[in-house]
């Protein structure tokens, strides 16, 4: 008797009303079972979901007309194959597996697109930023001062990655170390975030901080170890919570007044226990969520969610998709992309 659990997505009543009122679809990841989400709505606002299976797919970014997402070993590019007005069996955009660079399994985590349109990423084994190579496996940008040497050790688990004007401009943390693994002693309070152009520190204390992101002049984060959506006021160095959601946060985007933070269950091994957000759950009588939650910036309030029970129990990256209202990504796997054929220009 087969004991595989089923994958079951529940959405709030509105969802889907609320995607077409912000003219935008949601891109999500989960490595846990390798996958990657697209979430759109049609013309009636009826929420539109389509799944692709990719080994342990994890950070994204989205560039014009493309979409960036890091495997085990790999990093892809997506381009969109339909030209504007186009449709394809109800989809407006339509990513197709263009280009793929092998870094090797060094655990990548945030993506950014930079000016050259090349992605730049954290390199969390290396403990740095990194680029692609045409030739290596990455090419290293920039590690935190008191790394001492590139080595394959995670010594500090780098994971967060905001832009400013498509460069590197925070980076997150779990602790200081410079020794294999070391961050894993500093998960309650070590976390900090750092600002790459001056490599000065702007908030610490932090309980597994992850996914800076700017927006609207506003340093937002994620402090996973309490469960905390929030920014980092720049004078106090402080960061302000503004909403607790039950789950271990990873991935956050914005679009409009609304930030949409991805949620996590317990994790099978210890990395999520012991965190003070097992107390705040306990507190506010809250059971662990997996999925997405729309919270309104402006009053802290959670308008809509997205939840996923089942299979999946793990989310990593979120990315919001302007414009788009049916996005459709062609995998590796079935014989669909070999159908996928268009022409750029004609004679």
């Amino acid at each position: 008797m087969s004991t595989e659990k089923k994958l079951e997505i529940e959405t709030s009543r509105n969802f889907g009303s609320w995607l077409k009122s912000v003219n935008g679809s949601i891109a999500f990841t989960t490595y846990q079972v390798g996958k990657i989400f697209m979430v759109g709505s049609d013309n009636t606002g009826k929420v539109k979901i389509t799944e692709r299976t990719f080994p342990r797919c994890m950070g994204l970014a989205k560039n014009d007309d493309s979409v960036w997402m890091s495997s085990i070993f790999q990093i892809w590019k997506f381009e969109n194959s339909l030209l504007d007005g186009q449709n394809y069996q109800g989809y407006d955009k339509v990513y197709i597996p263009q280009m793929a660079y092998t870094t090797g399994d060094i655990d990548v985590h945030d993506m950014i697109v930079g000016k050259d349109g090349k992605p730049i990423f954290v390199n969390t084994l290396f403990n740095c930023l990194s680029t692609i190579s045409e030739s290596k496996s990455f090419k290293s940008l920039w590690k935190p001062d008191f790394i001492t040497k590139l080595a394959a050790e995670d010594r500090c688990h780098l994971n967060g990655l905001a832009a400013e004007n498509n460069e590197p401009a925070y980076v997150t943390l779990v602790g200081k170390s410079d020794v294999i693994d070391g961050w894993r002693k500093f998960r309650d309070a070590g976390g900090m975030v750092i600002d790459v152009r001056t490599n000065e520190v702007v908030c610490a204390g932090l309980s597994m901080p992850h996914s800076p992101r700017i927006y609207r002049d506003k340093l937002w984060l994620l402090e996973a170890g309490t469960g905390y959506f929030g920014y980092v006021d720049m004078e106090t160095k402080e960061f302000v919570r503004l909403t607790f959601c039950p789950g271990f946060l990873r991935g956050l985007t914005f679009i409009g007044d609304y930030a949409i933070v991805g949620l996590s269950k317990n994790r099978e091994n210890k990395t999520f226990e012991g965190l003070q957000l097992d107390n705040n759950l306990t507190e506010k009588g809250a059971d662990p969520t997996c999925g997405l939650q729309v919270i309104n910036i402006n009053t802290g309030d959670v308008v809509e969610y997205l939840r996923l029970e089942g299979m999946v129990r793990e989310l990593y990256d979120v990315m919001v998709m302007p414009d788009v209202k049916q996005p459709l990504l062609i995998g590796v796997q079935k014989d669909e992309i070999k159908r996928m054929i268009s022409i750029d220009g004609e004679i």
